[in-house]
């Protein structure tokens, strides 16, 4: 299974190859290649998996989709026994 994680873009370095941008995951920044997505913008979001951003997408659904990612985080250590 493959699961990719929204991220804002912070800031892009256009002189790297690959080309590299910081992308804030809940103030957890982290470098990442946006070679397939060359038209991205600081403030945008992006869909990331294994360090590479996938494709753009808009702020509500990456707030939806992180929404949802906590849900499953919290239903997860409810039914976990410790």
């Amino acid at each position: 299974m493959c699961l990719a994680i929204p991220g804002k873009i912070v800031t892009i370095n256009e002189n790297s190859s690959p080309k590299i941008a910081k992308v804030s995951f809940g103030g957890a920044l982290r470098d990442i290649c946006i070679d397939w997505v060359p038209d991205v913008k600081p403030g945008e979001y992006v869909l990331v998996h294994v360090g590479f951003a996938l494709n753009v997408i808009d702020e509500e659904e990456a707030r939806e989709t992180l929404k949802l990612l906590n849900e499953i985080e919290e239903n997860y250590d409810k039914n976990t026994p410790e």
